[in-house]
């Protein structure tokens, strides 16, 4: 007998072994992936979940921010202060150092030399401000961080006088902001964090055009967890203490619409607004869970800007905001300029007083509240927009 048969057999039977056994198998073992017993009755499934991010801790960064700040010209005149401007801060020091980030708006300019932008009919009401490029170490040594360049009196001395300025901060070691495309940046506890200032003046980020201001905060956004708006803008005066909700002119110049380009920029990412330009201190308002300070006033102006009634208030505003830039809480600092000095803390809590009134009349809906001591804390009693 031929043992071909036999053979063929044996090469075809583990074939069909194999085929059988493929047919018994669960098609949801044919997977790579374990497959999970089912639920007993009346109990749910365990949810499949993703591997999380680790959160990144929580932080508080402390904002100190305050309005305008001229240490003293000596342009047409000298009117420098006897000792050379060195303690014209010191009082406020202390509050400005204890910040992660402290803020002012430099008017005028950080200069030897160079030519007015503009000619002054009557040396005792000429309006142009240079200050000597050493300065620079007074702002640096009383704690200021960012300074913005973008005011009427950044130019004063063209375009120009603006470079000596970013010179003479950069060379004390102050970020500045507010020429058309500059921006300040810093690391604070781990954050990113934007400081952008804009002004309704030539050459500056500019604050008449909201959508284009609205874009520019929407890429800082993206790149920053926290974005720093400073809005040199408002009528100027002693009558101009209350907000208008409407676009402001001061001797026929545009000085923009506070409430609307604060609350678009906000809308757009920014989480906190400054305000100065009025000379005046002015409400504060919380808008989406984020502050804004309508204008800080005065902070330290020597001879040649008013400090008479409210333009002499110099409060310090200091602002807490959580790691993604909500307003957790703070402080109105109150102070005031008395000549020959500089500002000092006011037992009188006349500024923070003021800006409480103003408050409550101009946003008497905000979820605020401001104590007579310049305790500032949220009504709504959450974080959350």
């Amino acid at each position: 007998m031929s043992l071909r048969p036999f053979r063929f057999l044996l090469l075809i039977l583990p074939l069909w072994l194999a085929a059988c056994a493929a047919e018994r198998v669960p098609e949801a073992a044919a997977s790579a992936e374990p497959v999970a017993a089912p639920p007993e009755r009346g109990m749910a499934a365990s949810p499949v979940t993703e591997p999380s991010r680790p959160e990144r801790p929580a932080v508080e960064i402390t904002i100190a921010a305050v309005g305008d700040i001229m240490l003293g010209s000596d342009f047409p005149r000298n009117t420098l202060p006897d000792d050379d401007g060195a303690s014209l801060l010191a009082a406020m020091t202390p509050y400005l150092t204890g910040a992660d980030l402290a803020f002012g708006n430099l008017e005028g300019t950080l200069m030897e030399g160079g030519e007015p932008a503009k000619r002054c009919r009557d040396p005792d009401h000429c309006w142009l401000f240079r200050s000597p490029p050493r300065y620079a170490r007074h702002l640096a040594k009383a704690g200021f961080d960012v300074l913005s360049l973008a005011n009427n009196h950044a130019r004063d001395f063209g375009e120009e006088g603006r470079d000596a300025s970013m010179a003479a901060l950069d060379a004390a070691g102050i970020r500045h902001t507010g020429r058309d495309g500059d921006v300040a940046q810093l690391r604070i506890r781990g954050r990113r964090v934007a400081v952008i200032a804009f002004a309704p003046f030539r050459n500056a980020h500019d604050l008449l055009d909201i959508p284009a201001a609205a874009e520019r905060i929407r890429r800082l956004a993206v790149e920053n967890d926290i974005v720093m708006v400073s809005m040199h803008a408002g009528a100027e005066g002693i009558d101009v203490q209350h907000v208008p909700f409407a676009e402001e002119f001061y001797y026929g110049e545009n000085r923009g619409d506070v409430v609307a380009f604060a609350h678009a920029l906000i809308d757009a990412g920014a989480d906190l607004v400054v305000g100065h330009g009025p000379h005046v201190p002015r409400a504060l308002e919380l808008y989406r869970g984020r502050l804004v300070a309508y204008s800080l006033g005065n902070f330290c102006t020597w001879y040649g800007i008013s400090v008479a009634g409210p333009k002499g208030l110099a409060p310090l505003l200091k602002a807490r905001l959580d790691g993604e830039g909500r307003f957790v809480g703070g402080r109105i600092v109150s102070a005031r300029q008395i000549r020959p000095g500089g500002p000092v803390p006011d037992p009188a809590h006349a500024a923070a007083r003021r800006m409480a009134r103003l408050t409550q009349d101009d946003f008497p809906g905000t979820a605020l509240a401001i104590a007579d001591d310049g305790i500032i804390r949220r009504t709504d009693q959450r974080l959350a927009d």
